[in-house]
């Protein structure tokens, strides 16, 4: 702990330039970064795997109480509570979530009356460059880091990120956490606890951040309409892993698309059409590639020791979740 303090107050020093300055820009940034709970009903679709009562981090990005986190945390929940630094709270409502980016947007029921964090340039933060982690989480809020690797993130729930930001060391409070550069401006939020393999060190313990980046383009409509405006991905339904470069069906979900098509746990995925599936974000890629949600996709599958022509209606995850954003809330300015 005390060689993380010491890398946190280095940072700042660098970052912010002048110990007066720096303490009291520090202060305003992690006023910004909120708790957020949520309950989520027993009949959600989620309550299995994510469970009915969660909590994580939040960024407030503009006067008007609008808090930007990483979307399972408020996945089809029904009651959303935001906790400030000084640990009052506040009511707050579901604004958005998007399943391609794995954002998700709240709003407070009245503004938070903090600073709002400034959005940076995630394009900008290369591989061994400091930056802080920010979290809600008391004494061990703060944490240095460095980014390791800017790459491909692949998730089993159908989900890819071609620039995702890995940064350790990893952080106990990752969920919806801010990833801070060095002007101070917020280039990430926080997602998943991992490992990655590092030439001369092994497995390194790390997190993985969702880009900003990726927010800029589709914030007006998350918040305008609850989800972006382009049309959505065909989603199946299916959790996958991937064993030397095969992709196999860990499980489908109730009631969804694979499920409906006849797909089951152990299957083993060999084409999308006729075009050989080489790894999960190939599988993903060409099945996106067909077109919007609910078009027909055509896979050959290894289930059991007989290989199957199966053709899977995809459908639109958005309309498989029980999820009721509060559309079309104003927001005072964008921090971009």
């Amino acid at each position: 702990m005390r060689a993380v303090a010491i890398l946190t107050i280095f940072f700042i020093s660098v970052a912010f330039q002048g110990a007066a300055v720096a303490q009291d820009r520090f202060e305003t940034l992690i006023k910004a970064v909120v708790t957020v709970r949520s309950t989520v009903p027993d009949d959600a679709r989620t309550a299995l795997s994510l469970g009915t009562e969660r909590e994580g981090n939040g960024v407030v990005i503009d006067d008007n109480g609008l808090v930007l986190t990483i979307g399972y945390i408020i996945l089809e929940a029904n009651a959303i509570e935001v906790v400030l630094s000084d640990g009052s709270s506040m009511p707050a409502s579901l604004v958005a979530y998007d399943h391609d980016t794995g954002f998700g947007l709240l709003r407070s029921v009245r503004p938070l009356s903090v600073t709002p964090m400034q959005l940076g340039a995630s394009s900008e933060l290369g591989e061994g460059e400091p930056v802080v982690v920010m979290s809600a989480n008391g004494e061990k809020a703060v944490q240095g880091a460095r980014v390791i690797s800017r790459g491909e993130f692949v998730g089993y729930w159908e989900y890819l990120l071609d620039s995702a930001i890995y940064a350790a060391p990893s952080h106990e409070s990752f969920a919806g956490a801010a990833l801070v550069g060095r002007e101070g401006r917020l280039l990430g939020i926080g997602s998943i606890y991992t490992q990655l393999a590092v030439a001369g060190f092994g497995a390194v313990p790390c997190n993985m951040f969702v880009p900003i980046d990726l927010l800029k383009p589709i914030l007006k409509d998350l918040i305008r309409q609850g989800h972006t405006a382009h049309p959505q991905r065909p989603w199946l339904g299916m959790h996958l892993d991937e064993t030397i470069g095969r992709v196999i069906v860990l499980r489908t979900s109730p009631d969804g698309p694979a499920e409906k098509a006849g797909l089951k746990t152990g299957d083993v995925v060999l084409t999308v059409g006729k075009d050989p599936v080489q790894g999960l974000g190939d599988f993903f890629r060409k099945v996106w590639a067909l077109g919007a949600a609910g078009v027909d996709v055509p896979l050959r599958v290894l289930q059991g020791t007989e290989i199957r022509q199966v053709t899977v209606k995809s459908a639109d995850r958005l309309q498989y979740l029980r999820i009721r954003p509060v559309r079309g809330v104003k927001s005072a300015r964008y921090l971009l």
